[in-house]
């Protein structure tokens, strides 16, 4: 089965990236980083979402990603599907905050219970064909609305597809956007680049040089 392996963040400021990352969310080696300058303006068709056990949770990383320099998108607030936040990294990285639950049962924790990468394409039927046809396999489906790949237990992302407008709905942000995606995808397979532009890269051989994006 082929899956995502990696997901690397393409920013303007490493040092400055690390130290925020390693403030607001403590993903440790889930999430790469790596310098690039490819012009990008308005939304990059992607979010990364934070799943955690409650709302006390979701307060705690929303307060984190603050104080590290982050700016607030959507205030953490409850809704039918349960209770979440929306904020946007010193990056330009998007980062929901959700929980699936509406009430504390616990002490406030750090910990993490998933992270998905949401890829927000023009038409989610036509990309489901396409990474289904790269080997990727399909968890969940929803029509044209969402679609969930199934992810092995080394994979440290889980990847998701969304509507690209339903998508910058989400993030309360405009849907248009131009330039670079400023993320690569590591992937299992061959290297190959999406529909929507998002681009794969297959995995790097011992001793091979990194391929430099800038």
């Amino acid at each position: 089965m082929t899956s995502l392996a990696s997901v690397t963040l393409e920013v303007a400021d490493l040092t400055a990236a690390e130290q925020f990352y390693a403030a607001a969310f403590a993903l440790g080696a889930r999430i790469g980083l790596r310098p690039a300058q490819a012009p990008t303006t308005g939304f990059r068709g992607f979010a990364l979402s934070i799943t955690v056990a409650q709302p006390a949770d979701v307060d705690g990383f929303t307060r984190s990603a603050l104080d590290a320099g982050a700016t607030s998108l959507r205030p953490a607030e409850k809704s039918l599907w349960g209770y979440g936040s929306v904020v946007q990294a010193p990056d330009g990285t998007i980062w929901k905050l959700a929980t699936s639950a509406k009430k504390d049962t616990g002490p406030v924790s750090r910990e993490i219970g998933a992270l998905v990468l949401l890829l927000g394409v023009e038409d989610v039927k036509a990309s489901k064909r396409f990474y289904a046809e790269q080997g990727l396999t399909v968890a969940k489906s929803f029509g044209g609305k969402y679609v969930e790949f199934a992810a092995d237990a080394s994979s440290p992302v889980q990847l998701a597809l969304y509507k690209r407008r339903g998508l910058a709905k989400i993030a309360g942000l405009p849907e248009a956007g131009s330039g670079s995606h400023r993320i690569v995808l590591g992937g299992t397979g061959r290297s190959f680049t999406d529909p929507d532009g998002f681009g794969w890269e297959a995995p790097v051989a011992a001793g091979a040089p990194t391929p430099d994006r800038g």
